[in-house]
Formats: C-alpha cells, sequence, structure tokens
C-alpha cells in the first residue's frame, strides 16, 4: 500500500464520531385506545404509570382517544394532528380482530408509525393481562437496537428519556453476520487481497466504531449529569436471534428502534420483524 494510502486509512480510523446528548422534551402524550369509558381510562392509566419515573412526568400533559372516535385510520391521522403529542402511546391490531394471530401490527399502527414524525410507543394489548402486569412495571432496563449505532443521536436520546433515573440503558449494535460472509466471500476471490488479514481488520474495524460511539455515550451523559448506567453489547451474528437472546439475558422492559426509511415507504430495515416478535414486550418506535 503506497504510503500516502497508508496514513490516510490510519488518519480515517483514528477519526471518532462523538455522541451529543440533547435531552427529549416530553410535553405531551396521546393515549389512543378502542376501548371506552372506564376501561380506557384504566388503561391510560397503567401507561401513565409505566412512565411515572421519567423526569418531569408530573408536568407532562395527557390526553385519551378512545374508541368510535378514532376507528379509521384517517380518524386517528385527524386525531394525531390536531393533539401534536411528543408522544403516542397505544398497541398492536386497533379495532381488529386480527390480533389473534401474531402476525401484524394492524393498519392503525403500520399507517401511524410512518406517515407521521411522532415516535410511537407500542405496548401489549389490554386484553393480554398477564402481558401488561409484568411488562407496565417500569422502565430500569432499556435497550436500544440497531445495525448502525454510530452517529444515531436521536435513538440514543429517545432511549435515554424513557429510561428510569437509575436506570440501565443498553446500547446494542449488531453487524449481521451473513452480510459479511457474503462480502467476505468476494474478497476472497480477489487475487491481490490477503483474504485472512482482511476478515479480522474489517470485522475488528466493524466493530470498533460503534464500542468508541457507545464510550462517548457514556461520557457525554456523565457529563450532562443524567443518572443512568450505560451498558453495551455490539456483536455480529443473526439479529433477531441475538436481540431475542439479549432481552432475555438483561430482562429488558422497554425496546427502542427506528422504523423510519427516506427511500422507501416500508419500515425500516428489522423494526418489523422485531415489532412482530416481541409482542409482550414495549416498544419505542422512532
Amino acid at each position: 500500500m503506497p504510503n500516502i494510502d497508508r496514513f490516510e486509512s490510519v488518519f480515517r480510523a483514528a477519526a471518532k464520531t462523538v455522541f451529543h446528548h440533547r435531552p427529549v422534551a416530553l410535553r405531551s402524550v396521546l393515549v389512543v385506545t378502542d376501548l371506552e369509558g372506564a376501561a380506557a381510562d384504566a388503561y391510560a392509566a397503567r401507561v401513565k404509570h409505566f412512565l411515572a419515573g421519567l423526569p418531569k412526568a408530573d408536568a407532562v400533559e395527557w390526553s385519551v382517544a378512545q374508541g368510535d372516535a378514532v376507528e379509521t385510520v384517517g380518524a386517528l391521522l385527524e386525531r394525531v394532528q390536531q393533539a401534536q403529542p411528543d408522544l403516542v402511546c397505544t398497541y398492536r391490531n386497533l379495532h381488529s380482530g386480527a390480533f389473534r394471530w401474531p402476525y401484524t401490527l394492524g393498519d392503525h399502527v403500520e399507517v401511524l408509525t410512518q406517515v407521521t414524525t411522532v415516535p410511537v410507543l407500542l405496548l401489549p394489548r389490554p386484553d393480554a393481562a398477564a402481558a401488561l402486569e409484568e411488562r407496565l412495571a417500569n422502565t430500569d432496563r432499556v435497550m436500544a437496537v440497531t445495525d448502525h449505532l454510530t452517529g444515531d443521536d436521536a435513538l440514543v436520546n429517545w432511549a435515554v428519556a424513557l429510561t428510569a433515573p437509575k436506570g440501565t440503558l443498553l446500547l446494542a449494535h449488531v453487524e449481521d453476520e451473513a452480510v459479511f460472509e457474503r462480502y467476505m466471500a468476494v474478497i476472497g476471490k480477489v487475487p491481490d487481497v490477503d483474504t485472512a488479514t482482511a476478515r479480522e481488520q474489517i470485522r475488528a474495524q466493524l466493530l470498533k466504531e460503534p464500542r468508541d460511539f457507545i464510550e462517548t455515550c457514556r461520557a457525554g451523559l456523565t457529563a450532562a449529569g443524567v443518572d443512568l448506567r450505560v451498558d453495551a453489547e455490539v456483536t455480529m451474528g443473526h439479529h433477531l436471534s441475538v436481540y431475542r437472546d439479549l432481552v432475555a439475558e438483561h430482562a429488558v422492559d422497554l425496546l427502542v428502534m427506528n422504523t423510519k426509511d427516506e427511500d422507501q415507504l416500508a419500515m425500516h430495515g428489522l423494526a418489523y420483524p422485531l415489532a412482530v416478535e416481541f409482542r409482550g414486550l414495549p416498544l419505542l418506535m422512532l
């Protein structure tokens, strides 16, 4: 490798992306349910209790959209537009019997997550009593998941906002091993490249960058006086199986993920399969 190329590579490898902490302002929360009356109020109370440990929770303005008022997707979008909430809390398969089959989120949620810019907190359904009792206790252990953590300040800041004080924020970055192996197979066919060295160094760099970014997250949050613990899980593997293991191992209370993709109308990357897979776990969908 020419000296100038070697110098440029070393310089780029040494450059680090730094996390910037920008506190999320949660001033208003809209709870959406197909229940009515006392049942709707009871569900909203459970949601409020779930988020009670958040900073300035007492100052949050709560509103409830219930029953027939949001029976259609259009009516729901109109209500969100009118309320302009900072967060929408709801559950799968609103006004639908499809909850009996664990393969869909329902029209309301799928459109809501893609059409609006408001983060959606997807919670266990009110008819899943066991999941409600177990999962809507607190947000002491929050996990942010992505395959591109470095530089994703918004994902981290939202995860911080929903982690209870003195809680644990787990930042998880999983590189897709199948994609890595496909590129390594191509590199192995290039005579001028030392395949063994390329495998070792590329893998190391792929995992080093998110680890470095997480260190800047720790430093930034400590400097800002944020009272929580930051743990890291950076690995390579099959996304869904790794996340399933991490959720169980760390007894995660809330999963935070990105859902929007600028290049397509459909949900971003792994967001949909994760949302379908973790039906009993609260999910923040950005």
